[in-house]
């Protein structure tokens, strides 16, 4: 289909200029046709009622110009004003929230093993099958709570609970669901233990530590997991027999669970941290398998760099994938309609 853009100037004399026809191939461009007008702002008009050459070549640059901004997309792809707003609000809530966490979690860091494995258990109950379990908060609810997987984790949901009184207090747009609770804490507790690695580095220098891990942190991988803010809580426990008893589990049963949800050997070794208390005893054990043995001594030598950029990285990358197995995000969580403005109301 012959695309053509023509324009009129005000001036009555001013004839249809078409521009040169091209054909459209509407699987690789987007096609558009119509008129452009060019608005009339000084011309002069030359004897016979014709306009000059320049204003000519000013009206045609014009169409060619408004052609060249529909191609692109730049009308049919800016964001709305609602869409910014939006994204303003959840971004002003998502602040809020994390500054909560971090303060929650500073005073009580004795608690930071059991969020960690708390948010690990939420999400790795998924069952790809059934397309049911994954970070939907059910955790919280005692039935799921007080299984023997789950044991020595209802200290960690105190904290939470005590925490989003406070959240939802501040919050305009509603109550934060536990599923998005959850998942923000442990990342709240992975970044306090960056920290502190960082500041262990600095030979307990806290000033020195903070400038070395906002230096060389991996703060910037942490966008995809933080967009994911929007989730739902179930109003009903998951099944049981999903969850091993991470102490008590032979690797192999460890890389089973793993599997069923799509991670692997590389993933179990970098999730070290949230499987119990004692990071080293865990890594000794995950060490004796063969395929995790690998990925063990990778973390372990990263973690001794200043950076420690691998462990982290595919730290936050696991993490990422475990907090959205199964959920569908409301990218309209927690924004609230704007108050109008009454402009007739306003002195000027």
């Amino acid at each position: 289909m012959a695309a053509t853009l023509s324009f009129i100037s005000t001036l009555s004399s001013l004839p249809r200029v078409p521009l040169q026809s091209s054909s459209c191939n509407s699987t690789s461009t987007r096609c558009f046709t119509g008129t452009i007008h060019c608005q009339k702002t000084d011309v002069s008009v030359a004897e016979g009622g014709s306009i000059s050459r320049r204003e000519a070549f000013r009206c045609l640059g014009g169409a060619l110009g408004m052609e060249i901004m529909m191609s692109s997309g730049l009308f049919t792809e800016v964001a709305s004003a609602a869409d910014l707003i939006q994204r303003r609000q959840r971004s002003e809530f998502l602040s809020n929230v994390k500054e909560i966490l971090s303060t929650a979690i500073k005073d009580q860091p004795e608690l930071i093993p059991s969020l960690l494995t708390l948010a690990l258990n939420d999400s790795i109950n998924f069952d790809k099958k059934t397309k049911t379990g994954g970070p939907n908060g059910s955790i919280r609810l005692s039935l799921e709570l007080n299984r023997p997987e789950n044991k020595g984790l209802s200290d960690a949901l105190s904290l939470l609970e005590k925490a989003k009184l406070k959240i939802d207090s501040d919050s305009r747009g509603g109550p934060i669901a536990y599923a998005d609770l959850i998942q923000f804490a442990a990342q709240a507790a992975v970044k306090s233990t960056f920290l502190a690695s960082a500041i262990r580095k600095c030979g307990g220098n806290e000033e020195k530590g903070r400038l070395l891990y906002t230096a060389y942190g991996s703060n910037g991988q942490w966008g995809l997991f933080d967009r994911q803010l929007g989730r739902s809580d179930a109003q009903e426990p998951d099944p049981e027999g999903r969850i091993p008893q991470w102490d008590k589990a032979s690797v192999q049963e460890m890389k089973d669970k793993f599997t069923s949800v799509g991670l692997g050997p590389r993933q179990l070794a970098v999730m070290s941290l949230f499987l119990g208390p004692d990071q080293a005893a865990t890594e000794t054990l995950l060490a004796s398998d063969p395929e995790v043995l690998p990925w063990v001594q990778k973390y372990q030598r990263s973690r001794e760099t200043i950076s420690q950029t691998d462990y982290e990285v595919d730290l936050i990358t696991t993490l990422t994938k475990l907090s959205s197995l199964g959920q569908q995000i409301n990218y309209e969580a927690y924004s609230y309609p704007v108050e109008k403005i009454d402009f007739r109301k306003l002195k000027l």
